[in-house]
């Protein structure tokens, strides 16, 4: 496909999705948001070609699409997993359904590869969201003003071990580790719950924050991501650190992340050598 094909954005929760719209515009991309009911900032569509969907809506999102040109797919933004057992979907969401719930057995990742399949047997071709917002990727090495210590690295590893662990389990991709263990891991809150939890857990003090790629993870959809929330919620559980899966992780506008890791007294690293 070419740069110029026209891009469908599902949009979630979050920075992101906006980000996206921002680089097309820059670009000249035509776009057509699909916003979800109860997760999409209206701000991010206003003024752009739009529609607004319930995640149970399956064949009038599809139909949109493609009533609107759409080549390539981004899903991009936060969004709670469902209970499949409650939905209510449409005709064609009712034909996927059955798959979801077994997928959703299995976890996240095996959800969103039922995901990226459905729009692929579509006609979509779905592509990351590192393929339209080209900075998004974590860099390696170490990316603010403040240095990892010997015993942060001790740290470090211990949550790569923890967080490769856990995604091989598919139950998330963050850990917190702190005096060379596991103190705490992600679940389907997310990671912004997980470091909520931390801030009453004393064992967490001078501890780092791991978000890893899971072992087979889909790249297209669900890549970890940080940003400035995840800089404040670090430090208001007492954290020494952030380190994340170069390449293989997203920073949301790493310049005023890498700052506020710096007001912060946090430092943020970029692993890819290391657990």
């Amino acid at each position: 496909m070419g740069t110029k094909a026209k891009l469908g954005l599902i949009a979630g929760a979050g920075m992101v999705p906006a980000l996206v719209r921002a680089a097309c515009r820059q670009t000249g991309r035509p776009l057509f948001i699909a916003a979800l009911n109860g997760f999409c900032d209206p701000a991010t569509v206003a003024g752009a070609e739009h529609g607004w969907f319930d995640m149970t809506q399956v064949g009038r999102l599809f139909d949109a699409l493609k009533a609107a040109g759409v080549a390539e797919v981004v899903i991009c933004g936060a969004v709670t997993r469902p209970d499949f057992g409650k939905l209510l979907p449409d005709w064609r969401g009712a034909r996927l359904l059955p798959r979801f719930i077994k997928a959703g057995l299995q976890g996240d990742d095996a959800v969103l590869r039922v995901v990226a399949e459905t729009f692929e047997a579509e006609g979509f071709r779905l592509i990351g969201v590192e393929a339209v917002v080209v900075d998004l990727l974590a860099p390696a090495g170490q990316l603010g003003a403040v240095a990892a210590s010997e015993a942060d690295w001790s740290n470090i590893r211990a949550g790569i071990v923890a967080a490769r662990a856990l995604g091989a389990e598919d139950k998330g991709q963050a850990a917190v580790a702190a005096n060379g263990r596991t103190i705490g891991l992600e679940d389907q809150a997310g990671t912004d719950a997980l470091l909520k939890r931390m801030v009453d857990e004393p064992a967490a003090r001078g501890g780092v924050l791991v978000k890893a790629s899971k072992p087979g993870q889909e790249r297209r959809v669900d890549l970890p991501t940080i940003g400035t929330g995840t800089v404040a919620n670090a430090a208001a559980a007492g954290l020494r650190g952030i380190a994340i899966e170069a390449g293989s992780a997203l920073i949301v506008d790493l310049g005023a992340t890498a700052a506020a890791a710096d007001a912060a007294g946090l430092y943020l690293i970029g692993f890819d050598n290391y657990g």
